[in-house]
């Protein structure tokens, strides 16, 4: 048989024509998840129809909709659109048995069949803490446990110390009786430290359920410790004659109070200066008989524990005379050597010091040393050069008489005769 190229032209139209009904009269649906107790819709569409039937079947391809027709009777299952071109339908308090594959048919010759697989999501229940027993001892081991059940797929439990997450921690994971969900368990271990009194722990679970409001459980930790004890002084360096308050800062749980003060190991001397007033000791007029270590000590039901102040009032030590040995008159300087205040307080400068009278003081102590330095200099050297001139004069007169002299004093003696008789020979010439 022999076709015109006008004839091929046409039945390629045509065929293609036919392919492309055939193509649009396929059915589209996709896969859609449901939370368990909401609602989701299974939609199946169709782009070209010639008023062919449309239908929705269940995983156990039990007829739910045939065109707008109910076919099973399931009031959780309503009708939303029916047309040639579309068939919705939804379910209602959708529940983990209702996941599974459902079937939309177009009945054309053959049949043309599309798959919509339902994933209906486990819920988790809200998570609860056990294992807390408050109050707890500082140092004790602290073990909570955080579970939750309920949860397909299994659900994340996390801790948290306030905003700080916790990672070490112990998790288990076991399916639920109906095989289809699961229950999740983690356990937190931890000894407990007075810096995590009244801190809230939380256990949050994270799942694709509870993406808009996450379930948490907390406990806020209780936690006793024993006192600490701080002295706190009214002034840093107390002086003779002031008022001194010394205030007991103690913290602890249960609070410590009140509070006891003593001195040097023994009762509080002077009941009429030194006042307490809970947790303030007052001594109104100090002098140096108050100078001692001064303990506060605090008590609650965990234990005790104190802290000490050591008081000492500034006094003049001595009281020092210089007299200079090179004056003729008696010249008497008195300098008087004030030492710095000290207190319990270490590293502090007095501030009532004043450097003017003591550079005073320290610049004549060092002229009055130089003058004594200067005329003991002076004499050594007038002392050593009549001593050298004394010794030249001796050895010369040795030397004159050592002629016929037996021994250096009788040398010494008949120089001093030469001289004489040299002086008697004298000779005049006419």
């Amino acid at each position: 048989m022999i076709f015109k190229p006008s004839a091929l032209l046409c039945l390629s139209s045509v065929w293609g024509v036919l392919l492309q009904v055939s193509q649009g009269q396929f059915p589209v649906t996709q896969n859609v998840t449901a939370i368990e107790g909401g609602t989701v819709n299974l939609t199946c569409r169709v782009d070209q129809n010639d008023n062919t039937s449309l239908q929705w079947s269940n995983p156990a391809q039990q007829t739910l909709y045939f065109d707008d027709k109910k076919a099973l009777r399931d009031n959780r299952i309503e009708l939303v659109r029916a047309s040639w071109h579309e068939l919705s339908i939804s379910i209602t308090d959708v529940m983990l048995s209702d996941e599974g594959q459902y079937t939309c048919s177009l009945f054309t010759m053959p049949v043309k069949t599309s798959k919509a697989f339902l994933t209906v999501l486990g819920v988790p229940e809200k998570p609860h803490i056990t294992g807390y027993s408050p109050p707890v001892m500082e140092g004790e081991p602290i073990r909570l446990t955080c579970k939750t059940s309920g949860s397909k797929p299994a659900a994340e439990l996390r801790w948290f110390k306030g905003d700080q997450e916790i990672t070490d921690v112990e998790k288990i994971q076991e399916r639920d009786s109906n095989g289809k969900t699961f229950t999740v368990t983690s356990v937190l271990d931890f000894r407990g430290d007075r810096k995590d009194d009244g801190a809230v722990v939380s256990c949050r679970v994270d799942h694709e359920s509870l993406s808009s409001a996450p379930h948490i459980a907390t406990q806020a930790l209780d936690i006793h410790y024993t006192p600490t004890v701080k002295i706190l002084p009214s002034t840093p360096l107390p002086q003779e004659g002031q008022q001194l308050i010394l205030t007991c800062e103690s913290k602890g749980k249960p609070l410590p109070e009140p509070v006891l003060w003593t001195k040097d190991g023994g009762e509080l001397p002077d009941p009429d200066r030194m006042v307490v007033n809970g947790r303030e000791l007052t001594i109104t007029f100090l002098n140096k008989t108050d100078n001692g270590t001064y303990r506060c000590e605090a008590t609650n039901s965990i234990g005790k524990n104190s802290a000490e102040y050591i008081l000492i009032i500034n006094e003049t030590l001595f009281t020092t005379t210089i007299i200079p040995l090179f004056t003729t008159a008696t010249v008497k300087t008195s300098v008087t050597i004030t030492p710095r205040s000290t207190s319990s307080v270490p590293g502090t400068k007095d501030p009532n010091a004043y450097p003017g009278p003591a550079a005073t003081d320290h610049a004549l102590i060092g002229g009055i040393v130089a003058v004594v330095v200067f005329v003991t200099l002076c004499s050594i050297i007038l002392l050593g050069r009549y001593l050298a001139r004394h010794k030249g004069t001796y050895l010369t007169n040795e030397a004159k008489g050592a002629e016929d002299a037996p021994d250096a004093d009788t040398a010494i003696i008949n120089a001093e005769g030469s001289q004489v008789n040299a002086e008697e020979k004298k000779e005049y010439f006419i």
